[in-house]
């Protein structure tokens, strides 16, 4: 079935300045138009989807930027929806933000291509981990079974892959479960990039408040990579629809100190400092039921067996002092 990606235009908000913080350093926000889809769309036809910087690709509506940002730090806000007819799980697969180093090219992995470089955010509707050990007939009690839809990030390098079959917990930085479908009220997603720290919040309560859904120190994106959005269904259905992309600008006050420092450590290849430390705290979390029941059994075993031995050798103990009696 085809993938469906829509792009609903709204209202175009004017450039703005404002005042915030990151881990108590001061910094401006800037609308950067050239890098938001936004109506009006200036220059576009009223009865066209061109959009001036944009293209799009794929059997319905999507685009991804054709000019490479060079923003050091910057924040993209998302409005979203997703909607459908299906039932539970009947729906999928999902929608993804990309901030990529190749221009968007049609794929497995929400859309785009596999094995991609630099940073892809997922909402990830289906449960694909959940449906493959189900019909092999295994059991399936994670103790961090997530909640669908879900929202995680991961970043590449070009040799990385997609893991569908566990829906990206190998190479997966954080996430967060989100009931994004079928709302009656507006849904957003937040992703903001400072001093190689990556946020992620969502708003899907329609209380007009960001959550927290990740928070990765360590990040390292390169400049000149491209956003862009795509969306998948694979053999279901679902209605994905990107009402508004908004990127700013940030612009942090930084010491000399650090501005030398990030001046001699020019990042070429995207990575992710502590991710062998996100690897191994995953592991352990991810530990299925099954080996959770084996490690209970055998502790039990070994204490029975110690046990059995404490007997074994009080007994002989005992024999030894009562016949001394004698």
């Amino acid at each position: 079935m085809p993938c469906k990606l829509y792009f609903i235009f709204t209202f175009l908000l004017l450039s703005v300045s404002l005042g915030v913080s990151d881990d108590d350093h001061e910094m401006e926000e800037f609308l950067k138009r050239e890098f938001s889809l936004s109506k009006p769309y200036q220059g576009m036809p009223s009865n066209s989807f061109n959009v001036p910087q944009w293209e799009k690709s794929g059997v319905t509506v999507s685009f991804n930027y054709v000019s490479p940002c060079h923003l050091k730090d910057w924040e993209m806000q998302v409005h979203f929806k997703v909607h459908g007819q299906g039932k539970k799980n009947l729906n999928g697969d999902g929608l993804a933000i990309w901030y990529t180093k190749e221009r968007m090219q049609k794929g497995p992995v929400f859309g785009n291509k596999d094995n991609f470089t630099g940073l892809g955010v997922f909402v990830d509707t289906y449960p694909n981990e959940e449906k493959h050990i189900e019909a092999q007939k295994k059991r399936y009690t994670p103790r961090t079974q997530r909640i669908f839809p879900y929202v995680l990030a991961m970043v590449g390098n070009g040799t990385i892959s997609y893991d569908h079959e566990r829906d990206g917990r190998p190479t997966e930085l954080g996430g967060c479960n989100a009931m994004v479908r079928n709302l009656q009220h507006d849904t957003f997603l937040f992703i903001r990039y400072v001093r190689r720290r990556l946020t992620v919040m969502i708003d899907i309560d329609g209380q007009h408040e960001w959550r927290d859904c990740l928070d990765i120190p360590g990040v390292r994106l390169p400049l000149g990579y491209y956003f862009g959005a795509s969306a998948i269904t694979g053999d279901l259905s679902d209605n994905h629809d990107i009402i508004s992309l908004k990127l700013y600008q940030l612009t942090v006050l930084r010491s000399k100190k650090e501005e030398e420092e990030e001046e001699q450590d020019v990042i070429t290849i995207p990575s992710v400092d502590n991710m062998e430390l996100l690897r191994l705290g995953q592991s352990e979390e991810g530990m299925s039921g099954l080996a959770i029941f084996f490690t209970v059994l055998f502790s039990m075993l070994g204490c029975i067996f110690l046990i059995v031995i404490g007997i074994v050798v009080y007994s002989q103990w005992s024999e030894s002092r009562r016949k001394r009696f004698y």
